[in-house]
């Protein structure tokens, strides 16, 4: 094609995220999986984020006790050791991916595994939406006041730069997985170092203070329990504990996106796992040691955090002590928007194995010409802008309505692992007593979490947040319902199909196959497996055009998407059971008395391949008519043809401007 025929629209996303790739490539999944540190980088930004107010929020939520949030820190260490833990044994387990979905489907019941996968997929896309509407209100409080009150057709400043943030890493993404996460390592890592600076300084400097703390601490629980009793001032940890629940969210995407790393990719993601629970903990119970051994207090328009960094620089000479300050709240700024890149990556990996199971449209396990899960990538983007618009972006609107469901998605991830260890413990060499624990473990933690935050927040506005998971499970139901009863119908079609009879044949079933006639009219039919869809166009292209044609060439692409873009070994298994099904398709026309081959392609998009192998049918047969069969409901409506694909329409108008005939065969369901 000539470079001054290519559409407007395909030369303007060619520019934004870049040439397609070439599936087939053998060293592609090198080029593009991550090793440990850059998933830690993509991945781990949205724990270390809630560093910025995690830590904060509890220390408040002390109030008068502030030194007894320092067990309130050690507890939270100690749960993203136990959850980081049990999720690296569900990375050995489940070594293909899905993470809480896929351990609830397999170990507790697909029903299960739905709600998962739904309240995951609410859960990112807040998740996106709560760290670029956080990163940017950061971000704005180092601007002029007055910025924050400017309309701009009808929207604050503040908000149109909350969406250009979600456009650009929107763009990002698109580009592909390395792509979005590479601009990301230099915030990533001034964020760790400025923090892992402040807080080892803090506990070199500060060492002669902790008699202090401890003695502070044990006069604040002395005159917490004497004002409220024991049972009170256990409340007052526990709400405390919950109230950081935000600080874990972001653990279980390492096990959602297991195909994005570098093999040998358990090792790699039990690395990254281990990275990330390792920086979590050591920030959070960092920070909080850090205030009280600063003896920090809240200051009015002011972070915790920055009246730390604040009388940590005190006593340094000239401005470097303002610049470190500002480097580092502007880290914290930045990183609280690139913690979105979880919900980007673990959204789409949650949507492609709901559709590949049937719970969502199947057109979200597609893969773009980038190799990237395109459909995914734009769904969490509209609905995460649909949710800043709802809330015009007020974070903490959106607080609210954060981290219910990523422990709905964590109780259903321990329970079954506990199912699975119960299970095993009568096996030989099972380590079933240890396993058990700790899953045991995590699933109360995790329980006792869950209960108190939807307590906490659900009157505050959370029932929202399951309100919408709700509708959620009902339209994966519903979905789920329309593919299996389509199913049905047209697995009832495929028996019709191969009860019925072609014409005679006019040759011998053991004699030579029919002789190509460069001559005859060929029929050029696009099939996917070897099923009723396909034998029923077969048959109506021979009712329907009798005698007419002498050749029949049939097309089959392998469609490259999540659930098969796993590894040469996977391709290849596709690519010859892609032969296989065609190859029947040829041997039942040859029984009938007709030429017949087949040509086969693979790639991400069934138009464009078949338009890349016709040139070189239309050379071997001139007289050729294109045919596909396409399903028609009786009820046709928004819904089916979203869950449906078109292609056969699409290829119409694709060749259309090429003079090529294409004719579309109903099947009526």
């Amino acid at each position: 094609m000539n470079p001054d025929d290519v559409p407007a629209g395909k030369k303007i996303k060619t520019l934004l995220v870049g040439k397609a790739r070439d599936p087939l490539d053998r060293g592609v999944f090198h080029r593009l999986s991550l090793v440990a540190f850059f998933a830690w980088v993509g991945l781990g930004a949205d724990g270390l984020s809630s560093s910025c107010y995690g830590p904060e929020e509890a220390f408040k939520a002390m109030g008068a006790y502030p030194y007894l949030s320092i067990f309130v820190a050690l507890a939270s260490a100690l749960t993203v050791l136990v959850i980081s833990t049990s999720y690296s044994q569900i990375i050995e387990r489940f070594p293909s991916g899905g993470g809480g979905y896929v351990v609830a489907s397999k170990l507790l019941s697909p029903s299960l595994g739905m709600v998962s996968g739904c309240a995951l997929v609410l859960d990112y896309v807040l998740t996106i939406a709560i760290s670029i509407a956080s990163g940017m209100d950061a971000l704005f409080s180092f601007l002029p006041q007055n910025w924050q009150g400017v309309i701009v057709l009808g929207m604050s400043l503040k908000l149109w730069a909350v969406f250009a943030g979600l456009l650009g890493l929107t763009i990002l993404n698109l580009r592909g997985v390395k792509e979005s996460v590479m601009p990301l390592v230099p915030i990533f890592l001034a964020f760790i170092l400025t923090h892992l600076f402040v807080i080892g300084s803090a506990m070199l400097t500060k060492i002669t203070n902790l008699p202090h703390v401890v003695a502070r601490t044990s006069d604040d629980l002395s005159a917490a329990t004497g004002a409220v009793g024991a049972m009170g001032v256990v409340g007052l940890l526990l709400r405390a504990y919950s109230m950081g629940a935000g600080t874990y969210t972001g653990i279980e995407a390492v096990s959602n996106n297991l195909g994005i790393l570098r093999e040998p990719r358990v090792h790699t993601g039990k690395r990254t796992m281990g990275y990330m629970a390792a920086s979590l903990a050591i920030t959070v119970l960092g920070l909080m040691l850090a205030y009280l051994l600063f003896d920090v207090a809240h200051e009015e328009g002011k972070t915790l955090n920055a009246v730390l960094f604040e009388q940590f620089t005190a006593r340094w000479p000239g401005t470097l002590g303002d610049g470190f300050v500002w480097l580092t709240l502007l880290s914290e700024a930045a990183i609280l928007m690139i913690a979105a890149q979880a919900g980007f990556l673990g959204g789409p990996a949650v949507l492609s194995n709901m559709a590949l199971d049937g719970w969502a449209p199947r057109r979200f396990a597609n893969l773009s010409d980038r190799l990237v899960t395109e459909n995914g990538v734009l769904m969490m983007a509209g609905a995460a802008a649909a949710v800043i618009l709802f809330t015009r972006g007020s974070v903490g609107a959106l607080v609210v309505l954060y981290s219910i469901n990523v422990f709905i998605t964590f109780v259903l991830s321990q329970a079954g692992m506990v199912r699975l260890w119960f299970s095993e413990r009568k096996l030989p060499g099972s380590q079933w007593k240890k396993g058990i624990t700790l899953n045991g473990t995590g699933l109360v933690i995790c329980a006792f979490i869950l209960i108190s935050i939807i307590w906490i927040k659900f009157h505050e506005g959370g029932w929202v947040t399951l309100l919408i998971t709700g509708l959620l499970i009902l339209a994966a139901v519903g979905i789920r319902r329309h593919y299996r009863n389509t199913g049905r119908i047209l697995r009832r079609l495929d028996a019709l199909v191969r009860a019925a009879e072609l014409p005679a044949p006019v040759h011998s079933a053991d004699g030579p196959p029919p002789a190509y006639d460069p001559s005859g009219k060929t029929a050029a039919v696009l099939v996917g497996g070897f099923n009723g869809v396909g034998l029923h166009t077969v048959l109506n292209i021979v009712r329907l055009f009798p005698q007419s044609f002498k050749n029949f060439v049939f097309i089959s692409v392998g469609i490259i998407d999540a659930g098969n873009f796993k590894g040469a070994g996977e391709l290849a298994h596709l690519q010859q059971h892609t032969q296989q099904q065609v190859d029947k398709y040829v041997r039942f026309a040859q029984g009938q008395g007709y030429y017949a081959e087949s040509v086969t392609g693979m790639g991400m998009d069934v138009v464009a391949e078949v338009a890349k192998l016709a040139p070189d049918i239309l050379a071997k047969f001139p007289d050729t008519v294109f045919f596909g069969g396409q399903l028609v409901f009786d009820n046709e409506t928004m819904l089916t043809r979203f869950l449906h694909n078109y292609t056969v329409f699409a290829l119409q108008r694709r060749f259309y401007r090429d003079g090529v005939p294409v004719v579309i065969l109903p099947i009526r369901l």
